[in-house]
């Protein structure tokens, strides 16, 4: 695992390195100050697995660098970790290509959990800010345009709710339906029920949900 931290505050940096060491065995941490030395990394190195970038540095915004970044490393999630927590700018950042809001006032915990979340395909917005950024996810439209009643979070099947547990850990579909030998289709439609037992509209509510419910061991 290789992680590029952009931010210009050396203290910040620093502490984010060592937490950053909980992500996964043998991470390697690269730091710049700004977004043009981190482009430079970008286009220098080809085995980055994720960007952290700060929105408010000399130079170049970080509006800008997430929309070059987006071109020049593509396949690389880039992910805000910003002490700006306005959702017109989180809904700015995710327009631009970020595929994760961080504020720094996050736990060290919470950020290790969302950056999993990023790594595994999905999208990471604050709980606080989801009410105001919402972009549901595919399946959110098709679960809010289903007839009927309404499934009841004690109702889901036991393969819905593996299918829960690995959501919450970040999975994509493509690799949920591979851990679980299903069809992405199967998946998606597992996802949905989900989605509509637990009464939310994206992934991270789904985890969160679920555990407020005691859903997930």
């Amino acid at each position: 695992m290789t992680v590029l931290i952009v931010d210009d505050h050396p203290l910040f940096r620093e502490g984010l390195k060592q937490v950053l060491q909980n992500l996964a065995e043998d991470t390697e941490v690269l730091a710049e100050s700004d977004a043009q030395a981190g482009l430079a990394v970008a286009k220098a190195r080809d085995d980055l697995d994720l960007v952290l970038l700060d929105l408010s540095m000399p130079g170049m915004d970080g509006f800008t660098a997430v929309e070059r970044f987006g071109r020049e490393a593509p396949g690389v999630p880039v992910v805000i970790v910003s002490g700006h927590e306005e959702a017109a700018e989180v809904r700015r950042a995710l327009s631009c290509g970020a595929l994760g809001y961080i504020p720094k006032s996050t736990p060290p915990n919470t950020l290790i959990d969302a950056l999993r979340l990023v790594l595994g395909g999905g999208i990471y917005v604050p709980p606080v800010l989801l009410h105001a950024v919402q972009d549901p996810d595919p399946e959110a439209v098709e679960a809010q345009a289903e007839s009927g009643e309404k499934l009841a979070p004690e109702n889901l099947t036991g393969r819905q709710i593996d299918v829960l547990g690995l959501l919450a850990q970040g999975l994509s579909n493509k690799l949920i339906a591979r851990d679980l030998d299903l069809s992405e289709k199967t998946v998606k439609a597992h996802v949905t029920a989900v989605f509509r037992a637990l009464g939310v509209v994206n992934r991270t509510q789904a985890a969160l949900e679920a555990r407020r419910l005691g859903l997930l061991k």
